[in-house]
Order: C-alpha cells, then sequence, then structure tokens
C-alpha cells in the first residue's frame, strides 16, 4: 500500500471521523448551556476549516498532486497529533 493510499485510509477512517465527534461534543455542550463561549465559537472554526483542508488533500490524493514523501510527512504528523490529543472543555464550566 502506497503512502498516498495510507493517508486516504487515515483519513477518511480516523481523521474526520474524530473531527465530526469533536464538533458533536461541542455542540452539545453549546445545547446544554444555552451558550457559546468564544473558546467553542474558536474551536468549532478551526475544525471545520481543518475539515476542509483534509478534503482539499483526499482531492490531491485522487488527482495524484500530491507525493509520497509529502502523504508520509502528514501520516507522521497525524499520528503524533493523535498521540498528544487531550480531552478539552472548550470554555464550559463543570456545574
Amino acid at each position: 500500500m502506497s503512502y498516498a493510499e495510507k493517508l486516504e485510509k487515515l483519513i477518511i477512517e480516523s481523521v474526520i471521523p474524530d473531527i465530526e465527534e469533536s464538533l458533536d461534543a461541542i455542540f452539545e455542550e453549546i445545547a446544554d448551556s444555552k451558550e457559546a463561549t468564544e473558546d467553542a465559537k474558536e474551536e468549532i472554526e478551526e475544525l471545520q476549516e481543518f475539515k476542509a483542508d483534509l478534503k482539499d488533500v483526499l482531492e490531491d490524493i485522487t488527482t495524484g498532486d500530491i507525493e509520497e514523501d509529502e502523504c508520509k510527512e502528514l501520516i507522521d504528523d497525524i499520528l503524533e497529533a493523535q498521540k498528544g490529543e487531550e480531552e478539552e472543555d472548550f470554555g464550559f464550566s463543570e456545574e
């Protein structure tokens, strides 16, 4: 399997679902508190931009506009980021 194929699989099966799960959690917190904090709004915007960037990468993979070494770098970056993930509270206070 090429790095492009591995990257595509990682993005589709892991990263995008994680982003969608994070967005759902933020929207749930907003619904529960009836208010969106600035941190939550910023996080939503960042996650949506990141998801759009990932879709661009998927398009590049489909069209062959991305090099294998670039794919390997992205895979390494994604895996490193997933290792360091921590729960965020998005600015909501515990009650």
